[in-house]
């Protein structure tokens, strides 16, 4: 875990996990908060430089690339870690907190992987320990999707796989960077098919809005944050420039909004706008200049930020209720107040609004979009903020918070409470000080969000936005109903298998078993007989023989031994004379 001045954080996580089984009550939530908080530390003072070089079976692998690009993602993943550490303190279950620092850990390991098959490795650990955080909510249909989750993860990593050993036998190595557009071939593509699936890249998306709202409260708030990411930031560092990212990104930042409006479910909502959000990094990688790939980094930091504060706020919602479903909810602002204040802010953050993260961040990567001559994806790029501030911003609030309806219950627990004001506070100081963002971003920032111009742009799509909503308030009132997306495809590609599992390789199998039983188990019988024929008239008679023929030699041998040493000196002294005369004659 120490190699000189590097100290790695996955690990510190992995192996610190061992303890948590053995420590109880207060002790064991100040173990989570203190490896959480030693993994900021760590990062804080992580010099650049690659550590751990490991040679095995003649491949060498990289465990930790330290430079501008994995430093950003290390920092906001330990700050996550920290703040989703804390919301879940409440939570009794030691395997959910093992299975949140395997996540954690896994993830951290992922950004700082110097080589495809450590990547690869920690690629896997992320999908199988994330899984965990969605089967502990212990429902039917949280164990389903879990099981749909993990085979599409399986999928891509399958990709990730095969695409890493043909490029292998291509290049001779394991070396993960940057792939230049121009030289990608099938291999490449492919490794790139297992990120995006991971990034959630329409029409890749389905497992996301599937799996997160049936995951348990305090997993949502880290699956938001670590895996799409991670996977944003492999694009980055692999495949900037390629144009089926920006065209692709762009797409998913429309697509997701559209389905986020119509949505009754408040985690559902959060889902598909990670889809939407990772749309604008997505894009950001694809056009591939400096000020976009900037744009993307400060994207993803400030949206694990205010995505995690809005599933944290919908977490609380649901725990203290006991359901997302906007339909059932209303006047929660009564009860939950400071979860209603927080939501809020992580609203406004992910909304674009001025001094708050998202307007620092987002804006980066569509005016890079213009500039890049790019004002096609821009425009979308625009549009789609326009639908995030009418469904995160106004829509959930509008009907989970106020209105009327509901019952009465008690606000979140104190550790909820607590995160969600620090996650509220980061929104705000990334807002007002955006440079303490922008140093940490890979390439140097030419960028200055609160001009004149960009200020009064925002504000006129947020007002129309908010006039939008008020004129088709009723429009979009939340229903009990269940919208199809592409994740239909794969649930009716598995029902029917299974229907043709029940009636036709079934009967095959039936048939093949009757086949068996007259011709291969006769066939077993027959091969056993001649066998035990064989054992006992040629093996047995062989063997049998020889000792018959030993016995016999043995019997002779034993007359000529009488016991009297006159006799044995005279039959020795008769065969040497027969000697002599044998030896004279010739």
């Amino acid at each position: 875990m120490v190699s000189g001045e590097f100290i790695h954080p996955g690990f510190v996580f992995l192996l610190g996990s061992l303890l948590i089984p053995l420590l109880k009550g207060w002790l064991k939530k100040a173990y989570l908060l203190a490896i959480a908080a030693l993994s900021i530390a760590l990062v804080a003072t992580m010099p650049e430089g690659t550590y751990w070089h490991v040679d095995w079976l003649g491949v060498r692998m990289v465990l930790g690339r330290v430079d501008k690009l994995s430093l950003c993602f290390l920092w906001v993943f330990t700050i996550m870690a920290f703040l989703g550490v804390l919301y879940g303190l409440h939570r009794s279950e030691d395997g959910h907190h093992v299975a949140a620092f395997w996540y954690i850990g896994s993830s951290l390991g992922a950004v700082l992987a110097g080589d495809y098959l450590s990547l690869f490795t920690f690629w896997e650990l992320m999908a199988c320990s994330s899984v965990f955080l969605i089967w502990y909510r212990r429902r039917p249909e949280s164990i389903r999707a879990g099981f749909r989750y993990l085979m599409v993860h399986i999928f891509g990593g399958l990709c990730l796989f095969f695409g890493m050993i043909f490029r292998y036998w291509q290049v001779g190595d394991f070396a993960f960077g940057p792939i230049p557009s121009g030289t990608a071939g099938v291999s490449d593509y492919l490794i790139l098919s297992g990120f995006a699936l991971n990034a959630a890249v329409v029409p890749l998306h389905a497992w996301l809005p599937d799996a997160y709202p049936e995951a348990t409260v305090e997993g949502a708030v880290l699956l938001s944050a670590f895996t799409t990411k991670t996977a944003v930031y492999t694009l980055a560092r692999a495949f900037s420039g390629y144009e089926v990212l920006a065209l692709l990104g762009t797409l998913m930042a429309v697509y997701g909004v559209f389905y986020a409006l119509i949505e009754n479910d408040m985690r559902r909502v959060l889902a598909y706008h990670i889809v939407s959000q990772v749309g604008y990094m997505v894009a950001g990688v694809g056009i591939g200049t400096a000020l976009t790939i900037n744009g993307a980094c400060s994207h993803a930091f400030a949206h694990i930020i205010y995505k995690g504060l809005l599933f944290m706020g919908a977490g609380a919602v649901l725990y203290r209720t006991g359901t997302c479903k906007l339909s059932e909810l209303g006047g929660l602002w009564r009860w939950m107040p400071w979860t209603m204040l927080f939501y809020i802010i992580g609203a406004v953050s992910i909304s674009g609004f001025p001094l708050f993260s998202g307007f620092v961040s987002k804006n980066m990567t569509v005016s890079g979009a213009f500039e890049a001559g790019r004002p096609f994806l821009g425009i979308f790029m625009e549009l789609a903020a326009i639908g995030t501030f009418l469904s995160v911003g106004l829509k959930v609030t509008a009907f989970a918070f106020f209105g009327e309806g509901g019952k009465e219950v008690k606000e979140a627990p104190w550790n909820m409470l607590l995160a969600m004001a620090l996650a509220s506070g980061i929104c705000l100081f990334i807002g007002i000080y955006p440079h303490a963002l922008y140093r940490l971003l890979p390439f140097e920032v030419e960028y200055h969000p609160y001009e004149i111009s960009k200020v009064l742009e925002v504000l006129q799509l947020l007002g129309f936005s908010g006039l939008v909503f008020f004129i088709l308030k009723e429009k979009l009132r939340p229903e009990p109903k269940i919208n199809l997306d592409l994740d239909f495809s794969y649930r009716m590609l598995t029902k029917y298998f299974m229907a043709f599992d029940r009636r036709v390789i079934a009967l095959l199998d039936y048939l093949w078993g009757e086949v068996w039983k007259v011709v291969g188990i006769r066939g077993l019988y027959g091969g056993a007989e001649a066998s035990d024929s064989f054992d006992r008239k040629a093996i047995d008679g062989v063997v049998d023989g020889m000792a018959y023929g030993v016995r016999t030699i043995g019997d002779r041998a034993r007359r000529l031994q009488w016991g009297s040493l006159q006799g044995y000196i005279a039959l020795s002294t008769a065969i040497a004379l027969l000697a002599l005369i044998l030896f004279a004659l010739e």
